[in-house]
């Protein structure tokens, strides 16, 4: 059973991989033993990941991109290309949780929402699946949310663009596997619950009024720890995964089950 999660000679792209849980995720990857690149925006941020896998024996390519921007999507696959001469595995991780409900949030801001949840998978995608389907392989993960399939109900943190653009990231995810099953890409969601990151820390996890209601509602009665979510990771990444297609796996301690 072991061999059919190993990643050797694989070539993972992770986005958002600067810090958090695309960090852990860029390490795991390292650990099962792929190759990977690094995409974020912050370049002193990936420089200290790249730093870190390199230490660990592992083989590391950081670009600075948004993924927003599509002329500089394309510049850095083109450079994953050149690099490792092919792309076995996408990790669509980069997004942003802007908080406010449909009355007091501005345009902008659903925008942002929409732009890096949503429109930064399809670019990066747009530019990474013909590789995929030239070589008929490819492992694509989108890390949507369970806030894709729940609303959050505590007054305290109410982020009503963040609940639509993850809901559309499955929505696409159920589309591109459908397209590209018979290219042999598989193509699923993960659907975190909370975990701590850097973008929760500066929010959710100062909030003791939010927490005490997430663990009460939640039946594990916690957040997610880091590295909790890299085994779903692992598992939609490899051949364990071949016939799962268009699939959304929350983790999130089982505050979704209805």
């Amino acid at each position: 059973m072991e061999s059919i999660f190993n990643l050797v000679g694989k070539v993972a792209v992770i986005t958002g991989a600067s810090s958090g849980l695309g960090k852990d995720a860029a390490l795991a990857y390292t650990k099962a033993g792929a190759s990977v690149a690094l995409l974020a925006r912050r370049a002193e941020k990936l420089a200290e990941v790249k730093k870190q896998i390199e230490a660990e024996g592992g083989k590391c390519l950081a670009i600075s991109c948004d993924v927003t921007d599509e002329e500089q999507v394309k510049k850095a696959v083109d450079e994953v290309m050149k690099e490792y001469g092919k792309i076995d595995i996408l990790l669509n991780n980069a997004g942003v949780a802007v908080r406010g409900g449909v009355d007091t949030m501005t345009e902008a801001e659903w925008d942002k929402s929409f732009d890096t949840n949503v429109k930064g998978i399809f670019l990066v995608s747009k530019y990474i699946i013909p590789h995929m389907k030239e070589q008929n392989y490819g492992k694509i993960v989108n890390i949507a949310s369970v806030n894709a399939v729940i609303a959050d109900k505590l007054d305290v943190f109410i982020r009503h663009s963040y609940n639509a653009s993850k809901a559309a990231v499955f929505g696409l995810t159920k589309g591109m596997a459908a397209s590209y099953a018979r290219y042999g890409i598989t193509v699923n969601a993960i659907g975190p619950g909370l975990f701590e990151s850097e973008m929760t820390e500066a929010t959710l996890f100062k909030s003791e009024e939010f927490l005490k209601g997430y663990n009460a509602l939640n039946p594990a009665g916690r957040p997610g720890k880091r590295g909790e979510l890299n085994g779903t990771i692992l598992y939609l990444s490899s051949d364990a995964s071949s016939y799962v297609q268009g699939q959304l796996i929350v983790v999130d301690g089982g505050g979704a089950i209805v």
